[in-house]
């Protein structure tokens, strides 16, 4: 693992804060998929954005670290109320890459923890974004990440090209993705602003985790994969050093005319893969989860907002 020190975890709890689906008659729990029991008056807020609290433990020893935090502050807070979720727990914060449906909670959050706490991310996740869709004859700019603000509302940063360990080595991050499959080709409708040139994005900020369960394997979590959810996974097999993948889980990125003709390609891998369960969530797009839905019966679940995955 040239040094990493990737521990094994006893068990992994992952909430899902914020999501694209929120279902309130999902009711019907497993020892692995626990739904929430929320009655009215309360409900779920669901929004095109990703959030997530993972639990790591190994013996008494606990980690909480929140992934990515929406695209609002509003779902983050609300979903974590109702779900009696405890954020001031967290002891260290992870962004998968620079987008505002990753991001846009996070500044808010750090305020109300009211406290220095480390955040993880690569440093181009502060790049400057935006959308040149030719459908749509219009160039769209994207919010930016604010350095400056995440450092005055408390994140003690730590930027990460390659990839690293957090949560006292109970949680990996993949750094860099390698690319490796001949169809996840990026995203070539949004570009960044490297130097003083707008380039196609190459997206070297996304970033997915693993947990290596004991007895189990690898749990992968991808934010948008925007590096492919296939190519996420093998790197981190890779870098991790463990084959046997127990489940996969976060948005894939498979919505929209570029992306729909790769939902084959996916799925095809992703049983190469053999995971227990995938969760596409986010991202992913009602056509991909679906096929999902079709192709791995046995193993699809899905995900809606406040589900919480226990892992042991």
């Amino acid at each position: 693992m040239g040094g990493l020190n990737l521990r094994e975890a006893d068990r992994l709890e992952l909430t899902t804060l914020a999501d694209n689906y929120s279902d309130l008659l999902l009711l019907q729990s497993t020892d692995v998929v626990r739904r929430p029991q929320v009655a009215p008056p309360n409900y779920l807020l669901a929004e095109h954005g990703f959030s997530c609290l993972l639990k790591a433990c190994a013996g008494s020893e606990e980690h909480v670290v929140l992934m990515d935090a929406g695209i609002s502050p509003t779902s983050l807070f609300h979903n974590a109320g109702v779900l009696k979720v405890d954020l001031g727990g967290v002891d260290s914060v992870f962004l998968s890459h620079g987008h505002f449906d990753h991001f846009g909670g996070l500044t808010r959050f750090l305020e109300g923890l009211g406290r220095e706490v480390p955040l993880f991310l690569h440093p181009e996740a502060f790049l400057q974004r935006r959308l040149n869709i030719p459908v749509t004859g219009r160039i769209l700019e994207m919010p930016q990440l604010n350095e400056e603000a995440l450092s005055g509302a408390g994140a003690l940063l730590h930027r990460e090209r390659s990839t690293s360990t957090l949560a006292s080595g109970l949680v990996l991050a993949s750094g860099e993705v390698e690319r490796v499959t001949d169809f996840e080709k990026g995203f070539k409708w949004a570009e960044a602003k490297i130097g003083d040139v707008w380039v196609v994005d190459p997206f070297h900020d996304d970033q997915g985790l693993a947990v290596k369960v004991k007895g189990k394997g690898l749990v992968v979590i991808g934010g948008c994969s925007h590096a492919g959810i296939i190519n996420t996974v093998r790197h981190l097999q890779k870098v991790a050093e463990v084959d046997r993948v127990h489940a996969v889980l976060g948005g894939f990125h498979l919505t929209g005319q570029l992306f729909e003709p790769i939902i084959g390609s996916t799925i095809e891998e992703m049983k190469r893969l053999r995971p227990d369960i995938v969760v596409p969530m986010h991202c992913t797009g009602w056509k991909a989860i679906n096929q999902f839905a079709v192709e791995m019966p046995e193993r699809f679940v899905l995900n809606s907002v406040g589900t919480t995955y226990v892992f042991q």
